[in-house]
């Protein structure tokens, strides 16, 4: 009985391995094709983290007026929109999105919106510090669903994040392929996330940080 099941175990190991490497294999391809379709980014995504990237992206959308731009869980929508607007940022290119609690789920709660709204080339803005697990969590959850990415690194007196961080994510973001779920309500600071401001959605509020 007990090398019966041992073996299943081990048919389970091999499978979820088999699987993850399947899935990894196949991400590259994706992200090929993605690059091919549109090879010019066609909006610009921020990461919430402090008022800094919400400037940063202010100016660097005035280089790309077609662009809409999607802020996810950054600073109030009030202080957001001022900024923005300090620029002559018309209000229909902002999208303001409040439902990630982490760097995880800034990706894994937009990705379907990209995909809605066809895109499949986007501009990652995020401060140097934080950029290493970005792209990597953005390799994973956009590359899996064939959405690539140019990344765009504010500069910061912070040193990278530890390797610990990135492996912890990565993880994570495999997790969520295969399962669609995070693990972020496993973070002591979860709450259920909602959206606070969008073209389409209400005001309310709800803030995070680079977790």
């Amino acid at each position: 009985m007990k090398l019966l099941y041992c073996k299943i175990i081990r048919y389970a190991v091999l499978a979820a391995a088999s699987s993850i490497l399947i899935l990894l294999s196949i991400i590259p391809i994706r992200i090929a094709i993605a690059s091919y379709q549109a090879p010019y980014p066609q909006v610009i995504f921020t990461l919430g983290g402090g008022s800094d990237r919400e400037r940063f992206t202010a100016e660097f959308a005035q280089n790309h007026p077609n662009l809409d731009i999607w802020v996810s869980s950054g600073s109030k929508p009030a202080e957001a929109l001022t900024i923005f607007q300090g620029v002559a940022i018309p209000t229909n290119r902002i999208h303001l999105d409040y439902r990630a609690v982490d760097t995880v789920t800034n990706f894994t709660t937009l990705v379907a919106d990209f995909k809605r709204h066809h895109i499949q080339h986007i501009y990652l803005i995020t401060s140097a510090f934080h950029l290493p697990r970005a792209k990597i969590i953005a390799t994973l959850v956009l590359g899996s669903q064939g959405i690539t990415f140019t990344p765009v690194s504010i500069p910061s007196p912070q040193p990278r994040e530890s390797i610990v961080r990135i492996l912890r994510d990565s993880g994570r973001s495999l997790f969520w392929i295969v399962s669609g779920r995070t693990g972020a309500s496993f973070n002591p600071r979860f709450r259920p996330p909602f959206y606070a401001f969008r073209q389409l959605h209400s005001r309310q509020l709800h803030t995070r940080s680079d977790i």
